[in-house]
């Protein structure tokens, strides 16, 4: 995974995570990987993993049951939603507003766009 470099790196595997609880590619109650598969798959430490992990952790996102692993929790949904929609509206929505503004670039614009994107991209799923 490539890593941007304004954000710190166990933020952005965070946001890896919750989206693929969004995806339902990792369901609620269902195992995760383990910090050592994620670590691998992310190329990075065990300890940046474990620091993602808690992370989730305190927002109720996973759960930890010791000796087995980690799994989604029951409401992981709901709070990665929540989570995600927060830090979308405040972080980058203004910046979004601004360059519509900035472009003239209106919102039936925007809207007949996106249609198109979620089209092409999630109709599938």
């Amino acid at each position: 995974m490539e890593f941007k470099e304004k954000q710190a790196i166990y933020l952005q595997i965070a946001e890896y995570v919750c989206e693929q609880i969004l995806l339902k590619k990792w369901l609620p109650g269902n195992k995760i990987l383990s910090i050592r598969d994620l670590a691998v798959l992310m190329e990075v430490t065990p300890n940046t993993i474990q620091r993602t992990y808690d992370f989730l952790q305190q927002r109720n996102i996973i759960f930890n049951k010791r000796g087995v692993g980690y799994f989604v929790e029951d409401s992981g949904m709901e709070r990665v939603l929540a989570f995600k929609r927060e830090l979308f509206l405040e972080n980058e929505l203004p910046t979004t507003f601004r360059n519509m503004y900035l472009l003239d670039i209106n919102a039936d614009e925007i809207k007949k766009r996106f249609e198109e994107f979620i089209e092409q991209n999630f109709k599938k799923i």
